[in-house]
């Protein structure tokens, strides 16, 4: 049982914190409060996970709900009394963690190589979705704090981490134009925004 394990949540949060930054890190001061966002979500989601399990004792006190403590509070394990739903859960989770993993990476090679060349980048994963390292933030997100290790604040957070990266994207695709006019027009209308798709199919912006 590792709740209350405060040094192993401040390891955590340092080096999801530091691969955050590595790969996503924003590019202006505008851009902080979307970083803001992601970052509390951090140092919440595994404050809880190995700190102090605010959703469970919260579900039990206002909610009446008599949990058997099972798996270090997760919530999976009390609501099934079983410790292998959060196998099972955990599982599932790290299929959307490890995909999402690689978008980031990847997208994060291709566009700082491109940046480099001076050029639009629209091989490799960029074929396949617009903005691949939000993507796999996404994907990240969904697969720890809903899969894995659903808790209150990481299931108000995710929508939330979602919105806010869709106005980033947004925001830099008008940049885009503006740098690379019809060339990113035409990007833009055959490859989605976040949802990827087969490479040579053509997708619509979402």
């Amino acid at each position: 049982m590792h709740v209350g394990t405060w040094g192993l949540a401040a390891i955590v949060v340092v080096i999801a914190s530091w691969l955050m930054y590595r790969y996503l890190a924003p590019e202006s001061w505008k851009e902080w409060s979307r970083a803001g966002v992601l970052q509390a979500f951090i140092i919440a989601f595994y404050a809880e996970m190995y700190g102090f399990p605010l959703t469970i004792y919260f579900l039990a006190r206002f909610f009446g709900v008599d949990f058997a403590w099972r798996e270090g509070g997760n919530l999976w394990a009390q609501l099934f009394g079983t410790p292998i739903a959060h196998l099972v859960a955990m599982g599932i989770g790290y299929v959307f963690v490890f995909a999402g993993a690689s978008f980031v990476a990847e997208g994060w090679r291709q566009v700082h190589r491109a940046r480099r060349e001076g050029r639009l980048v629209t091989d490799g994963v960029y074929a396949r979705v617009r903005h691949p390292q939000y993507s796999g933030l996404f994907l990240i997100v969904f697969g720890e704090g809903v899969v894995h290790w659903p808790t209150l604040l990481s299931l108000i957070a995710f929508p939330t981490i979602v919105v806010a990266y869709s106005i980033l994207a947004r925001k830099e695709e008008r940049a885009m134009v503006d740098r690379f006019g019809d060339e990113y027009r035409r990007y833009r209308e055959k490859v989605p925004r976040f949802i990827p798709v087969s490479v040579g199919n053509s997708g619509r912006s979402v």
